[in-house]
């Protein structure tokens, strides 16, 4: 973490920020707030997992920090000062989700200044975009990490747990935040229509059973790793019609872990699994692996082939962790996916 190097420095100068700061003079620099957050009565107070976080007036510079807090409020119709730089699924380098780059290209903006989180979050990359809200509602924050961005400006943490936060919760929170919580929830109901017209084109998605592998190690089939319904990847499916696997549901009843490990002799407890997601590659050699080993090809969804493998770091791949801008972009692509993998049931 890069805390120690600047907050002394910065203590003092931001302790103006921390609650009550408002708009910076040098926009020329970078994108500022362009959304009409000032219908909207403020102070606003936002409840999360460190407490409560006030903000007293319309944000004008929003920050955000780690995976998709900036798509809020792109959506929105803000384009943030700052946002962490893409770590997986940027094909061409450029740090920059493909629906990311395709919403500043509509808004008309030159991308904003991207945080380098490969060591931690940029805390002093941060500080020097002049925020007067940060948001991170789908993170993985500290209680140090917390408390030091908000030595820099309010913050809006997760709700309960790291890592855990659904997409819909994500705009509620970071919506209400920034004034903006009628937009916030049309935009819920807008992306909740989409997922609901794309599901109808496959009939028999509805109410099939669905887990998600975690990425298979192929020389050590010897135990699987997946998803629990804690996650927002498995959360994903019941947006669409489905079902978790009661199997996947009893073992994640016990834990608030986002991923368990059983091993493989424990097959027969995936017995209720209708279809199986997981990052694989798209020749079908994942599956083939699979259905050659004599413990894991004894799985029906993986015996019959009703088995989605999502390549690499593909756009596809990606949004199979469901963001606001993400969920639109590549919605019918994973329909389709999916939509192929129930008609072999």
């Amino acid at each position: 973490m890069r805390a120690s190097r600047f907050l002394a420095g910065i203590v003092a100068a931001t302790t103006a920020l921390a609650l009550t700061a408002c708009g910076s003079s040098d926009s020329e620099e970078t994108p500022a707030a362009t959304g009409s957050a000032a219908a909207a009565s403020f102070p606003i107070s936002v409840e999360h997992a460190f407490g409560t976080t006030t903000i007293a007036k319309k944000p004008e510079r929003v920050a955000t920090v780690n995976w998709a807090n900036h798509e809020v409020p792109l959506a929105l119709g803000i384009v943030p000062v700052g946002y962490a730089k893409a770590n997986f699924g940027d094909e061409d380098g450029d740090g920059l989700l493909p629906w990311d780059a395709a919403k500043l290209k509509e808004l008309g903006v030159p991308t904003p200044t991207l945080f380098d989180e490969t060591d931690g979050i940029d805390f002093e990359g941060v500080a020097d975009t002049k925020p007067d809200v940060i948001l991170a509602a789908y993170s993985g924050l500290t209680q140090q990490d917390y408390d030091t961005l908000s030595k820099i400006a309010p913050v809006v943490a997760y709700p309960k747990k790291p890592w855990a936060t659904s997409w819909r919760d994500s705009i509620k929170l970071e919506s209400k935040a920034l004034g903006l919580a009628t937009e916030g929830d049309a935009l819920i109901t807008k992306i909740e229509g989409q997922m609901k017209a794309e599901a109808a084109r496959y009939p028999k998605l509805a109410g099939k059973s669905v887990m998600f592998l975690t990425h298979i190690d192929p020389t050590d089939l010897s135990k699987i790793s997946f998803y629990t319904t804690n996650d927002t990847r498995a959360q994903f499916f019941t947006d669409l019609g489905m079902k978790h696997p009661e199997s996947i549901a009893k073992a994640s009843a016990t834990t608030e872990e986002f991923s368990l490990t059983q091993s493989a002799e424990q097959v027969q407890n995936l017995s209720d699994v209708d279809i199986i997601v997981t990052y694989g590659d798209a020749e079908g050699t994942t599956l083939a692996t699979l259905q050659k080993d004599p413990l894991l090809s004894k799985v029906p969804a993986i015996a019959r082939g009703s088995f989605v493998s999502l390549p690499g770091s593909t756009p596809v791949a990606t949004a199979a962790n469901p963001t606001p801008l993400a969920v639109s972009f590549v919605l019918k692509d994973y329909v389709d996916l999916l939509g192929a993998a129930a008609d072999k049931i």
